[in-house]
């Protein structure tokens, strides 16, 4: 499994000089206690439940006080760089593919962030069957393309044989990888442009139903399936690799002109059906995307509030450093925000191969000086502490503080020299490696201290942002401890734990840098992701989570940090998005 592209954007932001802005409103691990910013639209956390066939209908529940008219203008730093679904992977790729992209479940979200998976396409979020091996769907009445042909079951089929095609790697793999039992899945199919139909998969045009018939059971299958990697493609109108520049609408707008790099323009699509969308509203006449400002001309402009920018909002990177205080300590301008926790977590990967001594590692964790970083990243409107290896978003996620950083945030150094006295190892040298930003040349000096203060004799090693990951995904690094980041790809345990900590994703270029490989881990992991009932697998992830922090240690949790966006005075119904770190866009309405 390749570096997570959510987490992927996130980390780049930071690295290359912490230009998004992050802001919180705890100086603990949750809550809006202790001067946070719970004023604003403020999003903490997500709830993740399985919805039934009723919370599948359209349409959409109201805004109250939206109006159909007008257009909101998006603005970015940076184009799209796929429209092809089954080429999307990236969240900023993501959030604008929920306005003209549907799959057969995806999430529906609640004005306080919680979510449910339901059917989106499909009459309700799936039938499993045979232990996880089997899942079908039932496709709504209703559906249209943007030229008003009928959506079908074989547009679905069409949409998941494309993920095997050689121009499509950018995609996900995860059903591709369960349909064939194999990580190198190309080798078993290679799409639908060869002639052939993948046999695991089977539709039933009278019933509209699709059946999955897996190799690997996947009691999850129906939160992977609301990825935009898994979305149909018209079998008419497949245009392989140009089908990135002009894709079909199957959702409330159509696109209508790009201009690569510059702008791109959305207008409503006639074809879309409310009545069978209990996902999306779509209350402007269309969006107009425009690409190039950073993010400080951004805010600037939004702060200014004035002609077209009124009816703007910060697409997708954040309000920066050098305006963040400006922006929350002014009332007018902190109404016209709206933030929340970034999907996922950092944290520092603890190198097992090479820091062998269980004791070491947990003081290592003892000595890490989480409010000395935090503060150089902002303070508490950086984010919130992170103690725990899954992150808030995630379905069952349980808080704990195995080694008491919330209480002791600055670190213990005595715990540590402690731990290390015991072990017979104190003094011992740690090589820290991260990538080169400003942010991080500052955290350096506190992590450096904060080392020195427990008993350890660190050496310090910047790496270039450009080749960092390259350079700590390899097996035979010389570091002890290092800088890291992930996102999962959908609210479940299994795409935190499994690509971070299992011993079958050590391997060059693969992101169990800590490289911990112990046996009840990897079968607990086996065990974890066959478990039908989600409640029960997200305890089982949970428990799991815990007994790796207090028996193995291999990270080190750093936060769960937080991104803030400004809108002007004529945007309504901002909402984060917990998925994507973004707005909801297809919640926004022009205000009257």
């Amino acid at each position: 499994m390749s570096l997570s592209r959510r987490n992927f954007v996130i980390a780049t932001s930071v690295a290359v000089g912490g230009t998004m802005a992050l802001s919180a409103c705890s100086s603990g691990g949750g809550g809006s206690k202790n001067g946070g910013h719970a004023g604003s639209n403020t999003y903490t956390g997500s709830t993740v439940a399985v919805g039934t066939a009723d919370d599948s209908k359209g349409p959409a529940p109201e805004i109250k006080g939206a109006k159909k008219g007008g257009t909101i203008r998006g603005i970015a730093p940076d184009d799209f760089s796929h429209l092809d679904p089954e080429r999307i992977y990236f969240s900023w790729n993501s959030a604008v593919g929920n306005l003209y992209i549907r799959c057969l479940t995806g999430y529906k979200i609640a004005p306080d962030g919680s979510m449910k998976l339901v059917g989106d396409l499909a009459t309700d979020a799936g039938t499993m069957g045979d232990g996880g091996k089997s899942w079908t769907f039932t496709l709504k009445d209703g559906v249209k393309w943007e030229d008003g042909s009928e959506l079908t079951v074989e547009d679905v089929r069409h949409g998941i044989e494309r993920g095997f095609a050689s121009f499509t790697t950018e995609g996900a793999g995860y059903a591709q990888t369960a349909l064939t039992g194999k990580s190198d899945f190309r080798s078993a199919y290679k799409g639908p442009f060869s002639g052939k139909h993948l046999d695991a998969v089977v539709t039933d045009t009278a019933k509209k139903t699709i059946t999955f018939k897996l190799k690997l059971a996947r009691p999850d299958l129906n939160f992977t399936l609301a990825m935009h990697s898994y979305a149909p493609v018209s079998v008419k109108h497949d245009s392989k690799e140009k089908y990135d520049k002009d894709p079909m609408s199957a959702g409330p707008y159509r696109l209508k002109q790009h201009s690569v790099d510059k702008s791109m323009t959305m207008v409503r699509n006639p074809h879309w059906d409310p009545e069978t969308d209990s996902i999306r509203n779509a209350y402007p006449d269309g969006f107009a995307f425009e690409f190039g400002p950073q993010s400080l001309d951004a805010t600037d402009r939004l702060i200014a509030d004035s002609g077209d920018d009124r009816y703007a909002f910060m697409a997708y990177s954040g309000v920066p450093a050098e305006r963040i205080q400006k922006v929350l300590t002014d009332p007018e301008l902190k109404k016209r925000t709206f933030n929340g926790l970034l999907t996922g977590l950092y944290y520092y990967a603890i190198n097992t191969k090479r820091i062998t001594d269980l004791k070491v590692r947990q003081a290592l964790i003892h000595a890490w000086p989480l409010e000395q970083i935090r503060k150089i990243y902002g303070g508490p409107s950086a984010g919130d502490y992170a103690t725990t290896i899954l992150s808030p978003d995630i379905l069952g996620r349980e808080k704990f503080d195995v080694y008491n950083k919330l209480k002791k945030p600055q670190g213990d150094p005595e715990a540590a020299k402690k731990l290390l006295k015991e072990a017979g190892k104190l003094g011992q040298k740690v090589v820290y490696a991260f990538p080169q930003s400003d942010n991080y040349d500052k955290t350096k000096v506190v992590i450096e201290n904060a080392l020195k203060k427990s008993g350890f004799n660190p050496v310090i090693k910047p790496l270039d942002s450009t080749s960092y990951y390259d350079q700590v995904q390899q097996v035979d690094n010389k570091f002890d401890v290092m800088w890291f980041g992930w996102a999962p790809d959908w609210p479940t345990g299994y795409t935190l734990i499994q690509p971070l900590l299992d011993g079958g994703a050590i391997g060059n270029g693969q992101n169990n840098i800590s490289q911990l490989k112990v046996d009840w881990v990897d079968e607990a992991i086996k065990k974890n992701v066959v478990i039908a009932d989600p409640k029960a697998a997200g305890s089982a992830w949970a428990a799991l989570d815990k007994r790796i922090m207090t028996e193995e240690a291999p990270i080190i949790p750093e936060t769960y940090q937080r991104r803030f966006y400004l809108y002007g005075s004529k945007v309504g119904g901002a909402l984060f998005d917990p998925l994507f770190s973004s707005a909801v866009f297809y919640k926004l309405h022009v205000k009257a």
